[in-house]
């Protein structure tokens, strides 16, 4: 990886990409843009024993690359090198004879990747030429979505060689369409723990389909450790020193991994946790059912020294928790209750024998125990619902008194992360003030962006790395998500600054609610229009616009909000006074009795 002083250095020298899009667009394709290449080059050798998914069988069509042919003014050439850029299979060797040589020896596309949905004629000055990109995105090296292109603007300079003009400050990226992209890459996640090294964290990012899947998923994920911007956010378990050349062969659904190196000695807990990451990391490869990996010539031993580890081995350590709860929980007559078919019954303990009239709950991620709004919102109250085994109460009774853990203004439904801390909102005159409540202490927790404002619904994903809120401005509603960071024992730090995702850019957008798809996926509830229908929305928690997508099934207000979860298999809810609408199949259910004032599950 090369230092960023010399990075910026060589940029500032070279100009070309404004400032900020050098800084922030580093690459996707480390490895697979070598000059000369004729397709898309694998990290090592990938044979694929076992069935892979239809997304990555499909071939996209190839397109050629045109060289330059003499008399080309500047904006031609200009044109000419981005149309290069996206011949398939992949190859630069075309792009760079369109750059003066110093150019051509210094330009690193592997260092970045931009995607557009359009771009606009260039604007020639002497020469200089600027290019408009329509909707350009950025992501990072890895993979990973950084943001919006700052104004989609890209300049060229160009000097003359041998009496044809050339470019001489390219952008250290593969600049292409979205189409383009979206044919070739497909979403997936890295997996890296928690500081705590208690559950694994997925990173989104961007990969090639087809065959050499699983050996970029490796590489990205061995070159990603020790990166500054993951410090305090989460962990990996790799040595340091790996270099990323990875060999990757997968027969009858077990991956051979050789991750190279030297050989290093690691403890039996690091060995287990970067089974786990390579496991859940390889896992999106259908047909993967095991791995074994060896480490400087010598295999990583599973917990019980075998050198064949188990993807399933990892579910332990999984995003959602090791035993979530797969109910559906609801607050009906101020109890809480639980779905049984098309009923509703109560909890047992406090919350569901109405001593202790409720608003709205949350039970934590094992359905264990209940975070509990009191009527009034003012009072936060956490109570077990089931008897724990070191328990006093008789008969297996949960105790017959909540714990008064918060006293606010107005509190939102609260959320439990996998360290079993409730996460909660309260609305107070001067703002939302968010409070973490950890084994029944209270702290007040800074939100860039979020305290002191309007915030109408948050979220907290499972692994306590995300906070997410809806942000209620004068015309539009922002969806914000900033990363928690954590220390080596898992007490949170701080949350830092959150960023704007763009759910539905260039409208007044009202969000009513949010809620968990997967462990990277978000659905959000908005009205339509003014004659109450309402859509729902699917984004990527990175904030990708490329994940975003709108859900089939328009419903009919006035609804309560969402009941969704992390867990992929349980089905979306849009809750109405009478129903559940379910978005996967479009049927509507409904409970037996009086309606319910708040529906969701566990977390």
């Amino acid at each position: 990886m090369r230092a960023a002083t010399s990075a910026t250095s060589r940029t500032r020298r070279r100009g070309g990409v404004p400032a900020p899009v050098s800084a922030l667009v580093v690459g996707l394709l480390a490895g697979l843009v070598l000059a000369g290449c004729s397709g898309l080059p694998e990290s090592g050798p990938v044979v694929d024993g076992g069935a892979r998914s239809t997304v990555d069988e499909e071939q996209a069509s190839d397109i050629n690359a045109v060289p330059p042919t003499p008399g080309m003014t500047p904006s031609a050439v200009v044109n000419g090198f981005l149309d290069s850029l996206y011949a398939s299979p992949i190859r630069l060797d075309v792009a760079k004879q369109y750059l003066t040589p110093a150019a051509a020896t210094a330009w690193d596309p592997e260092d970045g990747t931009i995607t557009y949905l359009d771009r606009q004629q260039p604007r020639e000055t002497q020469l200089s030429v600027s290019v408009q990109l329509v909707d350009a995105e950025h992501l990072d090296r890895y993979g990973g979505y950084d943001d919006n292109l700052a104004g989609g603007d890209l300049r060229f300079d160009l000097e003359l060689e041998d009496g044809e003009y050339r470019i001489d400050n390219p952008p250290d990226a593969l600049v292409v369409p979205r189409g383009w992209f979206t044919q070739r890459f497909r979403t997936a996640s890295l997996y890296f723990f928690d500081p705590s090294g208690r559950i694994l964290v997925p990173q989104p990012v961007y990969v090639p389909r087809g065959k050499e899947l699983p050996a970029t998923l490796v590489r990205r994920l061995v070159e990603s450790t020790g990166r500054s911007s993951l410090t305090g956010l989460v962990q990996s378990y790799f040595p340091p020193g790996l270099d990323g050349q990875v060999q990757v062969s997968i027969a009858d659904g077990v991956a051979d991994i050789d991750l190279g190196g030297e050989a290093t000695e690691i403890s039996k807990a690091a060995s287990e946790r970067l089974l786990a990451q390579l496991a859940w990391t390889l896992r999106q490869q259908s047909g993967v059912r095991a791995i074994q990996v060896t480490l400087g010539g010598a295999a990583v031993l599973a917990p019980d020294g075998d050198e064949r580890y188990d993807v399933s081995e990892a579910d332990r350590y999984g995003p959602n928790g090791p035993a979530p709860s797969t109910d559906l929980f609801a607050v009906r007559d101020h109890r809480l209750q639980r779905r049984d078919g098309n009923e509703l019954k109560a909890v047992p303990g406090v919350f569901g024998n109405g001593d202790v009239p409720i608003s709205t709950a949350t039970p934590n991620i094992d359905g264990a125990r209940a975070a509990a709004v009191a009527v009034g919102r003012r009072d936060l109250l956490v109570a077990d619902l089931v008897r724990p085994a070191d328990s006093d109460e008789p008969d297996g009774e949960p105790p017959a008194k909540p714990d008064v853990v918060l006293t606010g203004t107005s509190l939102l439904t609260p959320a439990w992360d996998f360290a079993d801390r409730v996460w909660v909102v309260d609305r107070t005159k001067a703002g939302a003030v968010v409070h973490l409540v950890v084994d029944g202490r209270d702290r007040v927790v800074e939100v860039a962006g979020v305290s002191g404002l309007d915030v109408r619904s948050f979220l907290v994903s499972r692994d306590g790395t995300r906070f997410v809120a809806v942000v209620r401005g004068a015309n539009r509603d922002e969806l914000r998500v900033g990363r928690v960071e954590a220390d080596g024992v898992g007490d949170v730090v701080r949350v830092r600054s959150t960023r704007v995702i763009d759910v539905d850019p260039g409208t007044s957008l009202r969000i009513d609610d949010i809620a968990w798809t997967s462990p990277t996926t978000l659905a959000v509830l908005s009205p339509l229009g003014p004659d109450r229908i309402y859509g729902v929305r699917q984004i990527g928690v990175d904030g990708s616009p490329s994940s975003a997508e709108s859900l089939p099934t328009p419903v009919v207000g006035p609804v309560i909000g969402l009941a969704g979860s992390p867990i992929t298999t349980l089905p979306l809810y849009v809750v109405t006074k009478d129903n559940l609408v379910d978005l996967t199949d479009g049927g509507s259910y409904g409970f037996v009795g009086s309606p319910a004032t708040s529906v969701d599950y566990a977390g």
